[in-house]
């Protein structure tokens, strides 16, 4: 079998996994999308396709990053949320990383700002409403993630073809 059909059939597989590690926070999503890509251009070869879709990937994954962190934040604030209490998310994400495999970063999110909100203000209509937002900008996160990922995913496939055909 063709060296290059072998590459694209792994990349491709390991890109669908990165996909899953969007909704499956264990498996780093669009970054092992990027990695892989990155991996197939030395395995395959760069060519002048290869080298516009790993700066198309490059600059989506740090898109990526960058909207991850303001989504949350930025919703979480017109819930009503504090500073202090975003750092109790960041430190319930870290903890719930280690302690609730899959869902932990999210919950552990969670129950850090109302945990927070909650001591610092001493009402649960407030610190729920703050929870939500940020609930919600993690769910928005996450489905602009899913569509970046397929955006991804598409634009190798273009060079992968450009490879194989």
């Amino acid at each position: 079998m063709d060296p290059d059909i072998v590459w694209s059939i792994i990349a491709i597989v390991v890109m669908l996994v990165g996909l899953a590690g969007i909704i499956i926070p264990v498996l780093p999503g669009l970054l092992l999308i990027w990695v892989t890509a990155l991996i197939y251009g030395f395995a395959v070869g760069y060519d002048a396709v290869g080298i516009a879709v790993m700066i198309l990937l490059t600059v989506i994954v740090a898109a990526s990053l960058i909207a991850g962190f303001l989504l949350p934040k930025r919703e979480a604030e017109q819930a009503g949320a504090s500073r202090l209490s975003q750092y109790g998310a960041i430190v319930g994400a870290i903890i719930g990383f280690f302690a609730i495999p899959v869902v932990g970063v999210f919950v552990g999110a969670l129950i850090g700002i109302l945990a927070v909100e909650l001591v610092a203000k001493g009402n649960w209509d407030e610190a729920w409403t703050a929870t939500i937002g940020l609930a919600k900008g993690l769910g928005i996160s996450v489905v602009i993630d899913l569509f970046l990922g397929m955006v991804m995913i598409s634009a190798w496939s273009v060079w992968a073809a450009t490879v194989l055909l």
